[in-house]
């Protein structure tokens, strides 16, 4: 019980560190600065996390597992296959082709809706965009949009592929 006061206590206070502070915390949890004009709840809430991962554990390596496989599944959603045929570099890139197909795919895979839950962050003109995905569409600034391009013609005010513009 004592030990669970103590991180409760520790946690409480890391709203009383400074920016600086915070920052140098993000710094060596992900090994980079974090983002311009990133907010300071953002980083008080990553500095929490790592405390508790720190005592209590952090994500398992089957839950570890399972992000990166959904990460894979989603950046190749049309299900993907990797063919040299006919290559005599190994080292070359890969050709990728749809799985149903022999013609060389054109386009780009296009990449699963992202889930409920998700924040998708982006930069844009010095300010700092986070967008809330829920069941009925993404909330940005407490306003929920039916769609990611309506949210990124919100942003910049002009016509943006809403997958494009959030890099999914």
């Amino acid at each position: 019980m004592r030990k669970r006061l103590d991180l409760e206590s520790e946690i409480a206070g890391v709203g009383d560190l400074t920016r600086e502070q915070l920052t140098a915390a993000w710094t060596k949890a992900y090994g980079c600065p974090p983002p311009k004009g990133v907010k300071r709840g953002l980083l008080e809430r990553s500095a929490a996390w790592h405390l508790q991962a720190k005592r209590l554990g952090g994500l398992t390596s089957t839950v570890k597992k399972t992000i990166a496989t959904g990460n894979a599944r989603r950046a190749n959603a049309d299900v993907i296959q990797t063919s040299n045929v006919g290559s005599d570099h190994q080292d070359e890139v890969p050709s990728l082709r749809p799985a149903s197909s022999d013609k060389a795919s054109t386009s780009p895979p296009r990449s699963l809706p992202p889930k409920v839950g998700s924040r998708l962050m982006r930069e844009w003109n010095g300010r700092m965009h986070v967008v809330e995905v829920v069941y009925d569409g993404f909330v940005l600034d407490g306003k929920t949009y039916g769609s990611l391009s309506a949210v990124a013609r919100r942003i910049t005010g002009a016509h943006w592929s809403g997958p494009r513009f959030f890099g999914l």
